[in-house]
């Protein structure tokens, strides 16, 4: 979307907030929000722009700004259309003779505000916290009893980037080492910015420990990012990315076979980045339980047919916060959780981090901790 349609639907809806609500409150409120909604309808867009114009720290500066501006505008355009559509039906029931509550004839103009502001406040601190742990078994069968209790930590979604810098990573690296897993799993996402930018911030991935080592798939972000470079910086971190193929890890006596893809939009911006979950299965132990990593659910389809044992995606943030969680099933088939397809379980992350404003409300981030269990 260009810079100018960009400024003018953020113009019109905001424009759209402030001819619903200040004419409700009282003056100098009235007048506080309009000001305010002028300040946003520029940041908003500001904010997702800044990074073309300027260089940190000052884009950053913006970007937080911006961010922020968007989260609140959200839940003030959100509130306003519920706020609306309650006039209207009190409007109608008027006209058709009914009475309604007290509760729902006053102007709610003032909690529309309201309820804007805490909700902005709850999700910034939701999304700003460092995310919990989250236990999921997944019952397979056969499973060799060697495997058992098999741990893979699932981390995606973090995008590190203008609000998102070493410490917040740093924070997550500490709770996953403590679960001491078997298996570290990146699905993807991990970066927003090139390796110029963020190496300093996505060099706490290095710390990471688990018993048969930590492994990265390409989310449709990195491939925003300069995808080569971060391939190259991330195995200079000790991570193996895996690209269409697959590693046999050797885990007490046991096999188990993991493989990953790049991410299902890869080959738009690459040819050899085409996603393949048959590829990366060739040579592969047939009788072996196979795990995929793969950044977007939508990728499921395609690894069942290969012949996969679970998928463990990411992408969607779970909607990360209303109303985006609407638009989430529009274009995959998975929000957030464990699933099955046909034979093969898919579990879909949260997300680690967020991208864009800085809130989540009702789509916590997550730690994934995947365990393997015997089936029945």
């Amino acid at each position: 979307m260009s810079f100018p349609i960009l400024i003018a639907l953020s113009a019109a809806l905001h424009f759209y907030i402030a001819a619903r609500l200040a004419p409700a409150l009282p003056d100098a409120a009235g007048w506080a929000l309009a000001l305010w909604l002028v300040v946003s309808a520029v940041l908003t867009p500001l904010g997702l722009m800044a990074r073309r114009w300027l260089r940190p720290p000052a884009a950053d500066r913006l970007t937080w700004a911006g961010m922020l501006a968007m989260g609140l505008f959200s839940s003030l355009l959100v509130f306003t259309v519920l706020r609306d559509a309650v006039l209207l039906g009190a409007a109608l029931a008027a006209r058709a003779g009914l009475a309604l509550p007290a509760a729902l004839r006053p102007d709610s103009a003032i909690a529309v505000a309201v309820l804007a502001l805490l909700a902005t406040a709850i999700g910034l601190a939701n999304a700003r916290r460092t995310a919990q742990v989250v236990r999921v078994d997944v019952r397979l069968a056969p499973l060799p009893p060697a495997l058992e209790g098999f741990r893979i930590v699932q981390i995606s979604d973090i995008h590190v980037g203008p609000t998102i810098k070493s410490a917040y990573l740093d924070a997550i690296v500490d709770r996953v080492n403590a679960l001491q897993p078997d298996v570290v799993a990146i699905t993807g996402d991990l970066v927003d910015g090139s390796v110029a930018e963020l190496a300093e911030h996505v060099a706490p991935l290095a710390r990471l420990r688990a018993r048969h080592g930590t492994f990265f798939v390409t989310g449709n972000h990195e491939y925003y990012s300069g995808v080569h470079d971060w391939v190259t910086e991330l195995q200079r971190l000790g991570i193996r990315v895996l690209h269409n193929e697959h590693v046999v890890l050797q885990h007490e006596g046991a096999q188990l076979v993991l493989a990953g893809v790049p991410d299902v939009s890869g080959h738009h911006y690459d040819a050899a980045h085409r996603s393949d979950p048959a590829a990366a299965l060739v040579g592969a132990p047939a009788d072996a339980v196979k795990v995929l990593l793969a950044h977007q659910p939508r990728s499921a389809a395609a690894a069942l047919q290969a012949g996969f044992d679970l998928q463990l995606s990411g992408h969607t943030h779970g909607g990360q916060f209303f109303p985006w969680s609407l638009f989430v099933p529009l274009q995959q088939p998975f929000t957030a959780g464990l699933h099955q397809l046909g034979r093969m379980w898919i579990y879909v992350s949260r997300g680690t981090g967020y991208w864009g404003p800085p809130k989540r409300i009702g789509a916590p981030s997550e730690i994934s901790e995947i365990r393997l269990a015997v089936s029945g």
